[in-house]
């Protein structure tokens, strides 16, 4: 089924109650923020950003070595960026799913497999040795056919999956059915190596493990120059510095404070809503009791999940850029958008019809032409940067933490010798190039599922070059 986006009055008016603070953000539970940075201050590292990546460098950097002074500047408050926005769904994968590993990096595709479990593993452990309250669960994650042509795609991944030990599962019509009911699934690919997370409880409870290590956590402390001096970075906020014998730059889809990463990274806005808690007789209209992660295998793809409180989540679809790397507040809320969202919401789960969505939010993801997280250093070294994981980085940004502070420590590792590690994405042309290709490659795509995926001329250029666009 091709979902119509011609929305009725019905689906606006489910929109008539909604905030539009991120569901996760809106929580009793929400911190009290650290003071801001109002002096000189000198540290062994230095991580500017708190979201996962930055709070993930601190806590494995301090783990690692007790010793080792770790500060954290934060521009606004922890996890308010894409970090406490995303649907919070956690996979092992740390290359954007398997089809774009397997693409890109086919002789390291089974070390990338194990890696991601690996990562997976250890993020278990650190919210369980934490005691981080977080409403983590291993559901696993269905792909969802909509279209008879994603059926014969699943199959071609489960096929070039099957000698790399993929453990992926077919489901047919009857079985998906038998998980969610929703007329628009048809057949689907079942990952169970994933999970979902409450995401900002996940990044409050990192943010507290720092804290009693002995981090120094400042916030509304935005960056304003980052520049080399002698044997050390300095970082000057409005009111403070630091001084750091080595940087972790984990400031993702927000503006680079290296100019050269403008032309890896584009922000692209994604958005979301979020239900009322369902009745006990809607949910039986849906069954889903096994809480598991649900995507739908169109390429402008929809993410849905249920939360502990009973509510659904849904989200994607639309990934939204906006002229000359725009970003900002403003570009949060879109009526559109979120118009959109809910008529395909019921498209999708026409039982629900009447339902209420209390909460709509968007923001920004960190996107880079290979869809996946690229690694680098400036300053002769003593500053390291992660980012453009394309919403795929709730697991994955542990994993490229860790990278970031073997490249700072001079170490060879496993992980260090990777090509995945080694290689950075095509740069996106400059504007108005930049605008012109992105939304040209959104129209191609959304023709893609009305033309029995069928790719047009221009897709095919893109995938050719190693170019693409995926939210």
């Amino acid at each position: 089924m091709t979902y119509s986006n011609d929305v009725r009055p019905e689906s606006l008016k489910s929109l008539s109650d909604i905030t539009h603070t991120p569901f996760w953000l809106d929580d009793p539970l929400r911190p009290d923020p650290e003071p801001a940075l109002v002096k000189e201050i000198v540290t062994d590292l230095l991580v500017i950003g708190a979201g996962y990546s930055g709070l993930w460098t601190a806590l494995l950097a301090i783990e690692e070595n007790p010793a080792r002074d770790v500060v954290i500047l934060e521009a606004g408050e922890v996890a308010i960026g894409a970090t406490g926005r995303n649907g919070g769904f956690m996979d092992s994968s740390l290359t954007h799913g398997f089809s774009n590993g397997f693409s890109r990096w086919p002789r390291e595709i089974g070390t990338l497999l194990a890696l991601g479990l690996q990562n997976l593993r250890e993020i278990e452990e650190t919210i369980e040795r934490y005691g981080i309250d977080c409403d983590y669960i291993r559901t696993g994650d269905i792909d969802m056919a909509t279209e008879p042509h994603h059926i014969d795609e699943i199959k071609e991944e489960l096929q070039l999956a099957a000698p790399h030990q993929a453990n992926f599962q077919f489901l047919n019509r009857e079985q998906v059915q038998s998980i969610v009911k929703s007329p628009i699934f048809i057949a689907g690919m079942r990952k169970p190596d994933s999970s979902l997370v409450n995401p900002a409880r996940l990044a409050w409870g990192l943010r507290k493990a720092c804290l009693d290590l002995g981090v120094q956590i400042y916030e509304s402390s935005p960056v304003t120059k980052l520049e080399e001096d002698g044997k050390h970075v300095i970082a000057t906020t409005r009111q403070g510095r630091v001084r750091a014998s080595h940087v972790a730059l984990a400031t993702n889809a927000f503006p680079p404070l290296l100019k050269r990463l403008k032309y890896y990274v584009v922000p692209v806005y994604d958005y979301a809503l979020m239900t009322e808690p369902l009745t006990p007789a809607q949910r039986e209209s849906i069954g889903w009791q096994g809480r598991e992660g649900v995507s739908d295998a169109s390429r402008q793809f929809h993410y849905t999940r249920t939360t502990a409180d009973g509510r659904i989540l849904w989200g994607g679809y639309d990934a939204v850029y906006y002229w000359n790397n725009g970003f900002g507040p403003h570009l949060e809320t879109s009526s559109v958008m979120f118009g959109r969202l809910a008529e395909h919401f019921f498209q999708a789960f026409p039982q629900l019809e009447g339902i209420r969505f209390t909460h709509a939010w968007g923001g920004a993801i960190d996107t880079c032409s290979r869809f996946s997280p690229f690694w680098g250093t400036a300053h002769h070294g003593k500053t390291a940067y992660a980012m453009g994981y394309t919403g795929l980085g709730v697991g994955a940004t542990r994993f490229g933490a860790r990278v970031m502070l073997d490249i700072l420590d001079h170490k060879r590792t496993e992980r260090t010798d990777l090509e995945f590690v080694q290689t950075k994405p095509l740069p996106f042309p400059p504007e108005p190039l930049r605008s012109l290709g992105i939304n040209l490659t959104r129209w191609s795509m959304e023709q893609v599922d009305r033309n029995g995926g069928r790719e047009n001329l221009w897709l095919r250029a893109m995938d050719w070059l190693g170019l693409g666009f995926d939210s």
